[in-house]
């Protein structure tokens, strides 16, 4: 069964700095395109960054040089650095896992629609506090 796991949401004020884990069990992210995504409150849910197998990655405006997006060396783990959060950051994150096959060019790399045919966690709360 594959599963994705995420942990290090938590509460923190504007400025500061949180590193989300998502841990794979059943499965290995070789041959996936892997990503964050967040939900907040009212909103949709929207793309946040992913990486690929070959190990580039894309962003969001939005995050684009505050948050970082990497996996370990075992391809089982994938993180989010996010720094210098703002009270805009607030919001239920998750992760996300979707065959490299299924992805048709570096312009889908956060679309939710495509995502939404592969594997999620059950996401990790993360509030910034003004």
């Amino acid at each position: 069964q594959l599963q994705l796991v995420e942990s290090g949401g938590a509460s923190v004020q504007a400025g500061g700095s949180l590193r989300l884990s998502c841990a794979a069990a059943g499965f290995t992210f070789s041959g996936y395109l892997v990503g964050w995504f967040r939900q907040a409150p009212g909103k949709e849910r929207e793309g946040v960054a992913s990486i690929d197998a070959d190990g580039m990655t894309f962003y969001a405006d939005s995050v684009s040089g505050r948050f970082t997006v990497s996996q370990d060396n075992a391809k089982t783990t994938l993180y989010l650095q996010m720094n210098n959060l703002k009270p805009e950051d607030t919001a239920m994150y998750y992760c996300a896992a979707l065959e490299s096959a299924r992805v048709p060019g570096p312009w889908a790399t956060l679309d939710l629609g495509l995502f939404n045919l592969g594997h999620w966690g059950q996401g990790t709360q993360v509030t910034v506090s003004s």
